[in-house]
């Protein structure tokens, strides 16, 4: 086993396809929550993985309970526009109102990108580690941002909603002063550093925003300074603000650029 303990709800109280998970992790030195959507009668086939990361204020059962992830994904692969996936929704460690997902008074980055796809292989045995795609919102959307950079070998496809692109946002939501996170090497402050400095082996991109949404300007500078450093990518506009409307609505946008990802031949090692 890849940790000393791990919770799994059991198969007999499970609604919806949720799957809980609790695991002792190394990197948070102290327990993480998974909720895990594992979709139906898919039980002998190698499933890629989609880590869905939550925004401030948040935890990991609120793309499910909030955004209807789950209920989002179990429509696409029912319809056929999607093969099935795995949604797994961790916390971001639950430090102050947000954790940035990068590591600090623990290894919070760590705990996103090599345990949370371990644990989920332990909940649901089909999981291929193999094939990851991450995604988020808000400070989740920086995290799917700067980590599918900085770890772009583990990834087939990055996907962000209404990102904060750069640390220095985090001040507009949180009431911890952003001192208390260390400090970040400049090249990992800026989402388009970490994606820049990374295009060679980056995997496939794209990102939204609502026109209305307070984060909207960033958004736009960071596809301007993208295309002005040639590293293709996909950004799309759309109406709306910063919220679970436009979240709930626009998490199809990811799933289909994933399964867009997996009908393409897979980057070479």
């Amino acid at each position: 086993m890849a940790f000393r303990t791990i919770e799994i709800s059991d198969a007999e109280h499970e609604r919806d396809h949720l799957r809980l998970v609790t695991v002792k992790s190394a990197a948070l030195k102290g327990r993480g929550d998974i909720s895990v959507f594992v979709p139906p009668g898919c039980e002998t086939q190698a499933l890629p993985i989609v880590i869905l990361l939550h925004g401030v204020y948040g935890s990991h059962w609120a793309w499910a309970l909030k955004g209807a992830a789950h209920k989002t994904a179990l429509a696409l692969i029912e319809k056929k526009r999607i093969r099935p996936m795995i949604l797994a929704m961790p916390s971001d460690g639950l430090f102050g109102d947000g954790s940035g997902y990068v590591a600090h008074q623990a290894d919070y980055e760590s705990w996103i990108v090599r345990d949370v796809p371990a644990a989920v292989c332990e909940a649901a045995p089909q999981a291929d580690s193999k094939t990851l795609f991450i995604s988020g919102l808000s400070m989740g959307g920086f995290g799917a941002l700067r980590l599918g950079g900085k770890f772009a070998a583990l990834f087939r496809g990055i996907s962000a909603h209404s990102s904060i692109t750069h640390f220095s946002q985090m001040a507009q939501f949180v009431e911890e002063p952003l001192n208390v996170y260390g400090m970040l090497p400049e090249s990992e402050q800026f989402a388009a550093h970490a994606l820049i400095g990374h295009a060679p082996t980056l995997p496939p991109l794209r990102f939204d925003c609502g026109a209305s949404d307070p984060l909207i300007e960033p958004n736009r500078a960071l596809h301007r300074e993208l295309l002005a450093a040639g590293v293709p990518h996909r950004y799309d506009e759309f109406s709306g603000g910063h919220g679970w409307e436009y979240w709930r609505e626009h998490l199809t946008d990811s799933l289909l650029f994933f399964d867009e990802c997996l009908r393409a031949p897979a980057k070479s090692e």
